[in-house]
């Protein structure tokens, strides 16, 4: 099959669909420079319609394990972390540790800016400046 420059979203997700496909495959050579291809261009649509700078740490998260199809099981496998601390996570109840946002990064291709943010953690006991994520100590004791 030929490979295009993505041109939409559905291309965007059978594009990585067939990449994860291709992950199970008995490596070749030539499986090998379509995966090379295929993360190519996979890249190149996610730098030129990823707006990350729109996009809270965690509604970047739940995107990209849409569009790469990744549930939370596999989210704990990458993470190396419990299923309550997954779901904590994504209901914005816990903040993204600098070990899940590293293994996040070089997972999803993404910087480590994009999620290292700040987002807002709910949870009845936290208000003002320290509800928000990755705001420094001095900043929150401030307010």
């Amino acid at each position: 099959m030929n490979y295009t420059i993505i041109k939409n979203k559905a291309q965007y997700k059978e594009y990585c669909t067939k990449l994860m496909n291709f992950g199970s495959k008995k490596y070749s050579k030539e499986i090998g420079e379509k995966m090379e291809l295929l993360e190519l261009l996979i890249d190149k649509w996610e730098k030129d319609n990823l707006k990350n700078e729109d996009m809270d740490p965690i509604q970047l998260l739940k995107y990209l394990m849409e569009s790469k199809n990744i549930g939370r099981e596999q989210l704990i496998d990458i993470l190396d972390i419990s299923k309550g601390a997954v779901s904590r996570i994504l209901n914005y109840k816990k903040g993204l540790s600098k070990k899940s946002i590293r293994i996040l990064s070089e997972y999803f291709k993404v910087s480590q800016e994009a999620f290292n943010r700040h987002y807002e953690i709910k949870s009845e006991y936290n208000t003002g400046y320290d509800k928000m994520m990755n705001v420094p100590k001095k900043l929150a004791l401030a307010a």
